[in-house]
């Protein structure tokens, strides 16, 4: 049942694991029962049952309030959503109880785009950069704030400095390629 409900590779099983846990109720010490909403609320997210996902997650920072991680997975449940007020909200929590929360202000970053906060969004990946020099995946989302604002040259360094960490990183060497085409229309 345990193991179950902490394996990562197949999320029905863990979601079962995680169920049969859940279901000892009192008898099941606290911190197992909110890690078991915990795990069963990323399978629910892994298999696209985001209300699901959502109420795990609820119940988990019912039991533990200071589960950065929790508003962190739910928060990309509700971005999974288009629900970027909720995901941001629940990203701020995440890194005001865990500010070295990479995931959190990536996200977040993410979230602030599809806003087009890209101000904001450029602050936030500034941070995961920061906290994780090597994240192709920071840079190139930065690099697409920066495009989108429009900051065409930072866009550019953005996006080399992601191919540089990741040389097989696809949508980075795209939008290279794609950039000078945007700069002859300016």
């Amino acid at each position: 049942m345990y193991s179950d409900c902490d394996q990562t590779t197949d999320p029905d099983r863990r979601i079962r694991g995680c169920t049969q846990v859940i279901e000892r109720g009192k008898r099941e010490r606290e911190k197992n029962r909110s890690t078991a909403h915990y795990n069963r609320g990323i399978a629910y997210g892994t298999k696209g049952d985001y209300d699901r996902a959502i109420a795990d997650f609820n119940r988990t920072v019912e039991i533990d309030s200071k589960f950065a991680n929790a508003y962190c997975n739910r928060g990309i449940v509700y971005a999974n959503k288009d629900e970027f007020d909720n995901a941001i909200a629940d990203f701020t929590r995440a890194i005001a109880l865990d500010p070295k929360s990479v995931e959190a202000y990536y996200h977040r970053g993410i979230a602030y785009t599809r806003k087009d906060e890209f101000n904001r969004a450029i602050a936030d990946f500034n941070t995961a950069i920061a906290l994780v020099p090597k994240s192709a995946d920071a840079y190139y989302h930065r690099g697409s704030a920066y495009l989108a604002k429009p900051d065409k040259e930072k866009a550019m360094a953005d996006l080399r400095k992601a191919l540089e960490i990741d040389p097989s990183f696809k949508d980075a060497k795209f939008l290279l390629e794609l950039l000078p085409h945007l700069l002859k229309q300016d």
